[in-house]
């Protein structure tokens, strides 16, 4: 029997239009955070900060990609400033500085069709719910949580930014299956990303469900006949029904 479902975020329970094309909005990003820092008094040249920030979350991604460790937003800043030469910001320029910088991309998401019908019948149908996200800057995703009222739906919410490791490390699941006392065979993974949310929920002995309304892109085309889902669904709204299969199988 399922009696607690797991979710990830971005791409399952809100989108963007440009949720896996950053191309599309990293240099307006990445404009906003030094303007942010300018004005703070910072006197950065305009291509080496760019470039240099550019070639740290590169680099990072990449590692965060293998070894399952969180590279914070903050962290890279800090990184880029130092190597620059630049002084350390102040706990609360750089909380700022990182506000200004997730910004716009903040302004594009939007709540997953489906999502608030969804979250309410499984509550209804007596369902625990939390949130895993893997995500530079845990800031950054409580605002999102907070800008789709999402929150009151979930306890806990997890995001690797805030702990240190990233789905699929089976780890990230325990710090939702230990304070739910909950079994794995007993909940649910629910995510768009077969590399981390289908992988992860796998190595974690739960169950899993792939979401692949937003899943066309390239990191799931790598993983495409390599990591099988168990269940699939096109939309949220068939989360409900199948999970009552799942508890009655």
């Amino acid at each position: 029997m399922i009696r607690g479902a797991i979710f990830d975020l971005g791409s399952t329970l809100v989108y963007s239009e440009h949720d896996h094309d950053w191309a599309m909005i990293l240099p307006r990003m990445r404009m906003d955070l030094l303007q942010h820092l300018q004005s703070a008094g910072y006197q950065l040249d305009r291509q080496r900060f760019l470039n240099l920030l550019s070639s740290k979350y590169m680099d990072y991604n990449d590692q965060r990609q293998t070894d399952w460790v969180e590279y914070t937003s903050a962290y890279i800043l800090r990184s880029t400033l130092a190597e620059l030469g630049a002084a350390p910001p102040s706990p609360s320029l750089l909380e700022q500085a990182l506000q200004a910088y997730y910004a716009y991309s903040e302004s594009l998401w939007r709540p997953m069709p489906g999502v608030h019908e969804t979250l309410r019948a499984l509550q209804a149908a007596g369902h625990r719910l939390a949130i895993i996200s893997n995500a530079a800057d845990d800031g950054n995703v409580q605002r999102l949580i907070d800008n789709a009222r999402l929150r009151a739906y979930f306890d806990p919410i997890i995001v690797s930014a805030a702990v240190g490791i990233r789905k699929p490390n089976p780890k990230i699941f325990d710090l939702v299956l230990g304070p739910w006392g909950l079994a794995p065979h007993e909940c649910v993974m629910v995510g768009d990303t077969l590399g981390a949310d289908i992988l992860g929920a796998q190595f974690a002995k739960m169950h899993d469900v792939w979401l692949t309304a937003r899943a066309g892109h390239a990191a799931n085309a790598a993983h495409r006949g390599s990591i099988i889902p168990h269940h699939e669904i096109a939309s949220l709204v068939e989360l409900p029904a199948l999970l009552d299969g799942i508890g009655s199988g």
